[in-house]
């Protein structure tokens, strides 16, 4: 019986009974990849999905977009499919106000653990 599972070879791959092992992620992929810079990466990744969502919204064409954001067409199509090198966390900022969204960063201690840096944007 063919249960449509391939293995990496292109073979079909054996079901057993062994338990799997699942590692829990730590919240950012980036840094479970060993990517430089994690808590930037998915800064701007968060920013960049709060971008598309708002152009998919508005159902803004990617020319229509590109002039909003004061940018050409492919580096809009670049920039929704997640390619970020390049822009700063301001220039997301931008975008984001161009979009008529007010950005909001806040500062504050924190309490349970002081080595912690974590990025969150809502």
């Amino acid at each position: 019986m063919n249960n449509g599972l391939k293995n990496r070879s292109g073979g079909e791959k054996a079901i057993t009974d062994e338990p799997v092992c699942i590692d829990r992620g730590s919240g950012n992929v980036f840094a479970d990849l060993g990517l430089p810079n994690p808590d930037l990466a998915l800064a701007k990744a968060e920013l960049v999905q709060r971008i598309r969502d708002l152009i998919a919204e508005r159902k803004l064409t990617q020319a229509k977009a590109a002039k909003l954001l004061g940018l050409d067409q492919p580096k809009v199509s670049a920039l929704v499919r997640g390619r970020v090198e390049g822009y700063t966390l301001d220039r997301l900022f931008r975008f984001l106000n161009a979009l008529g969204q007010r950005v909001e960063i806040t500062v504050h201690p924190n309490e349970k653990n002081a080595e912690a840096r974590a990025v969150v944007v809502t």
